[in-house]
């Protein structure tokens, strides 16, 4: 069967791969010149299953009022006279309740989870490298009450059978030399010791080298207009650079797959949520983080990767827009500076923004639609690279018709309905 991926971001590329594999013929369609030039491109590093949770959780309406007036704010919202963004906001209040926060975090850790395991498989296979590192990540605590509420996330990882740590300063110290030097207080954290991190970037293209000599075409350079109904199905999709036709379709085009189905009477829940990030040369290796370390306080992760050290967070609801305020690089540069300081030269980092395809109950829409060969393989917000490779696996059964290896009735469209 000949199936086209519209997006060559980490999700387009890896469902490319297990698709290949699976014996399609696959074709891959970008309006950027090569993959991952988009969200997936510089973004924080981290493949976190254990730390998988939804956005929207019971007390985040009254966290996020306090947020919008702090200096260095987790979240930025600019008002406008936005539809999507207020459906949107009013359907992520509405997932705040216990029960709600209960059902997302046990399914995103489920697929978050499979998915680290098909990576691991993926990197003994072939033999991938993307400045991997298998240490754990360290969520940090500042405060005594972020220590003292994560109630709800530590049953989520004795239910799911996640491993994990709770630490003392020291013991975060241990896990992340560095913070010896740290200029903030630390009261403590929790640790996920089978998580890992990498360069999506470079496990994108890598990845996408591989696919090509699997015999994956890429269409770079094509600027994707719609997607053309024939009787009852998909015909083709109209690019700038003309039709191109297959037997099925997968839509993996993170915050700009709504537009694309809506006029095929779709209606998909996912908003683009803006994220920055800095990456800083490291200059004093023994003071830097040897992992991945979450920032509770500002909702920023500090992440090696090689010689480098990537800090990326933040979440802004501005519509498609992607300039950079520096207001933004001096919150990731306090968080990094304040907890590693001077492990890196900050004033050589690079600044970047992109756009976090989210939904309002944080899960991906993985699955089919009801227009028979149509199939979406998005909205996976923070969590795309650490849900890559077991989503790409997941459509790939779907759309073969195999029995997937995990339950994914609960991530399809149809959950909205």
């Amino acid at each position: 069967m000949k199936v086209a991926i519209l997006g060559s971001g980490v999700i387009g590329v890896t469902s490319a791969w297990y698709l290949a594999k699976a014996g399609h013929e696959v074709v891959v369609i970008d309006r950027q010149s090569g993959p991952a030039l988009e969200t997936s491109f510089a973004n924080a590093g981290e493949i976190s299953p254990g730390y998988a949770s939804p956005w929207a959780a019971p007390g985040i309406p009254m966290k996020a009022m306090r947020w919008l007036f702090m200096q260095h704010a987790p979240l930025i919202l600019r008002p406008s006279f936005d539809a999507a963004m207020l459906r949107w906001i009013v359907a992520m209040l509405g997932n705040c309740t216990e029960k709600a926060y209960a059902v997302n975090k046990s399914r995103m850790v489920r697929l978050a989870e499979f998915s680290r395991d098909q990576l691991i498989a993926l990197r003994q296979e072939t033999g991938i490298t993307y400045d991997e590192r298998s240490q754990g990540t360290l969520q940090l605590f500042r405060e005594q009450k972020q220590l003292d509420g994560i109630g709800k996330d530590v049953a989520v990882l004795q239910a799911d059978g996640v491993p994990f740590e709770i630490l003392d300063k020291a013991g975060c110290i241990a896990a992340e030399p560095g913070l010896a030097n740290s200029q903030s207080p630390i009261v403590g954290g929790l640790r996920l010791p089978n998580d890992e991190t990498g360069d999506c970037f470079k496990f994108t293209n890598a990845l996408a080298d591989m696919a090509k000599a699997a015999g994956v075409t890429f269409l770079h350079d094509h600027k994707i207009k719609r997607l053309v109904q024939g009787k009852g199905s998909i015909d083709h999709v109209e690019t700038d650079k003309g039709p191109v036709d297959a037997d099925a379709f997968i839509v993996a085009l993170g915050s700009y797959s709504p537009l694309l189905v809506a006029p095929l009477g779709i209606k998909l829940p996912v908003y683009p949520v803006k994220g920055y990030s800095i990456t800083v040369p490291i200059t004093a290796a023994e003071r830097a983080p040897v992992s991945t370390l979450l920032d509770e306080s500002f909702k920023v992760a500090i992440t090696r990767l090689g010689d480098r050290i990537r800090v990326g967070g933040m979440a802004e609801l501005s519509g498609f827009s992607t300039n950079l305020p520096g207001k933004r690089r001096d919150t990731l540069e306090y968080s990094v500076g304040s907890l590693f300081p001077a492990a890196g030269d900050l004033g050589k980092a690079s600044f970047w923004s992109g756009l976090r395809p989210m939904t309002p109950d944080s899960t991906p829409v993985i699955g089919s639609t009801h227009i028979p060969n149509l199939y979406l393989n998005t909205g996976h917000g923070t969590l795309g690279w650490t849900m890559a490779c077991g989503s790409g696996h997941v459509i790939t059964d779907i759309v073969s018709n195999r029995k997937p290896a995990i339950e994914t009735g609960d991530l399809s469209i149809a959950r909205y309905r």
